[in-house]
């Protein structure tokens, strides 16, 4: 039975949301992986630290190609992970804590060790097993050629050659056969898997590649444009097709058909004028608003990226949803101590040696946006080891990198390994507490001052600003206001109030700016970790000012 504070419908509004990576939370076995055992005995910590709800990424059965997102049976626990009662433990551990349970839904594809997919490499040409996924014959000219020019999102073509002569479709590894989502044996079989977990007590699904399930496969094939960016008419005959609404409100109708309602929120890289749609009545609740990601650090850019997402939410009656690192981006931290986003991907594909001089500033930049994206309105999604301050791992062995990319780009790209390093809980020990052994990628040395061992006693710490940041966002989200603009669009300094007694303020410039605090509210909160007065803000700062909080 879900905990008494879990019965709000519209509980994921003004959410915030704890990613959990399984493989890298905490392991409980000491096989030096992840597990659900593990997550389950932290809880506790993520109930102190203030969150709403977890997400977890995949778990499910998987030969883990791609770090358990190609999936061999979307209803069924790896033994990696542990059994189905492990599971449902953490979810009553979770409800218990008055946390919800959000799980990846990943309906664009499938392992290529599903029965499904073997039983359609068993069969000929033309058998209805292969209807299921994407099969083709090869160029009508030149059939030793693939069917079309589709790229996968790892590198090379997104077709596989099979041994009878035809192509099979992969948007991201070969060991990830896309499914075709104008079969009804598709459609019927994700309805049954959103079911099995609700039946679980699920809260609510992170839906992956959102935007990838409806395709155009008239023949011949169109070739795509050899560009990053998507037409902002829905007309690319791989992403963010209108067909795709026709599946969404199904899924929609059995959301709402659980007790309480189920909530979704779709993972869609699409232009910014067609993002909204996936959360439009009847469609999605939330879809991940990405441009914080790519934002570099400059207050109009944040403003903008902020007025356009919420007047977009608005429209469509959804809430906005503000990220600032996850499983697959360089950890923001990192991010914030480079100029650029070039520079930042050239140090990581040249070994990733972090120049120490930046290191700090990109830290007091992490903690400034995060005490801005948590005074916004809408939902925040925090990534885990964001509040030990973690940066990117980005001198991982050679030996060690796991991500499909490295191995599709013939190790020109490390791809996104550095983000998934198991988290540091202790100050000591073969795996810094993460387990009873090692861990699946080695921690750094650095780690041990950002354990949660190490930043526990430290008012100072990350781990402890964020345990402010949280506890003072749930005592005064309750009667906050929309967002008022109070600074000019071409200042270093954003300024903005949520009604009439929540004003923030965020330095961009790397000086301190004097401004006299506002009249009747007291300095609650401030992203440096040094004291100062509260008519100065540091730079790369963000300050909250409330009237009372008790």
């Amino acid at each position: 039975m879900k905990s008494s504070r879990l019965v709000d419908q519209d509980w994921w509004r003004e959410a915030v949301v704890y990613q959990i990576y399984p493989r890298s939370f905490a392991d409980s076995n000491g096989d030096g992986i992840g597990d659900l055992a593990g997550a389950a005995s932290r809880i506790s910590y993520l109930s102190q630290l203030g969150i709403d709800a977890i997400w977890l990424s995949p778990f499910y059965v998987s030969p883990m190609v791609d770090g358990g997102y190609d999936i061999a049976d979307h209803r069924a626990v790896d033994p990696v992970f542990g059994k189905l009662d492990d599971f449902a433990e953490l979810v009553r551990v979770a409800h218990d804590h008055g946390i919800r349970v959000i799980v990846d839904l990943v309906p664009n594809h499938t392992s290529s060790q599903h029965p499904w997919f073997q039983e359609a490499l068993a069969t000929p040409p033309g058998h209805p097993s292969r209807g299921r996924y994407i099969f083709m014959d090869g160029d009508p000219e030149d059939p030793g050629r693939p069917p079309s020019n589709w790229t996968s999102q790892f590198g090379g073509s997104a077709w596989e050659p099979t041994e009878d002569g035809q192509w099979y479709l992969h948007l991201f590894d070969p060991a990830q056969p896309d499914l075709n989502w104008s079969h009804p044996d598709v459609r019927s079989n994700f309805i049954t898997t959103i079911r099995h977990w609700a039946g679980l007590g699920v809260d609510g699904f992170r839906v992956d590649v959102a935007h990838g399930l409806a395709k155009d496969l008239t023949a011949p094939l169109r070739n795509r444009p050899d560009t990053l960016e998507l037409p902002d008419d829905g007309s690319d005959p791989l992403y963010d097709r209108d067909e795709l609404e026709d599946i969404y409100s199904q899924w929609n109708q059995v959301f709402r058909a659980q007790t309480p309602a189920l909530m979704a929120v779709a993972e869609a890289w699409v232009p910014a004028t067609r993002r909204a749609r996936y959360a439009s009545k009847g469609m999605l609740d939330q879809v991940f608003n990405f441009d914080l990601l790519s934002a570099p650090w400059r207050a109009a850019t944040f403003r903008e990226v902020i007025a356009r997402n919420l007047a977009e939410a608005e429209r469509v009656g959804s809430s906005s949803t503000w990220v600032l690192s996850n499983h697959d981006v360089i950890r923001h931290p990192t991010r914030y101590a480079f100029d650029s986003a070039s520079a930042v991907r050239t140090w990581l594909d040249s070994g990733g040696q972090m120049n120490t001089g930046n290191a700090p500033r990109g830290l007091q930049r992490a903690r400034a946006a995060t005490a801005l994206i948590l005074a916004l309105p809408g939902s925040s999604y925090l990534y885990q080891g964001e509040e030990l301050g973690l940066p990117e791992v980005g001198d991982l062995p050679e030996e060690c990198l796991d991500d499909p990319i490295w191995r599709r780009s013939n190790g020109q790209h490390r791809g996104r390994d550095g983000a998934r390093v198991p988290l540091p809980w202790t100050s000591s020990g073969t795996s810094y507490g993460f387990g009873p052994a090692g861990a699946w990628l080695p921690q750094p040395s650095s780690f041990a001052s950002l354990s949660v061992e190490a930043q526990q006693q430290d008012p100072n710490s990350t781990l402890a600003f964020y345990r402010r940041a949280l506890r003072a966002r749930r005592q005064i989200t309750a009667s906050a206001g929309p967002l008022t603009w109070l600074s000019a669009e071409e200042d270093d300094l954003l300024v903005f109030r949520r009604g009439d007694g929540w004003e923030i303020r965020s330095n961009f410039a790397e000086h301190p700016i004097e401004l006299p605090p506002p009249a009747g509210l007291e300095l609650v909160l401030s992203s440096s970790a040094r004291p100062h007065p509260a008519s100065i803000i540091p730079g790369s700062t963000t300050v909250w000012f409330v009237d009372t909080l008790d």
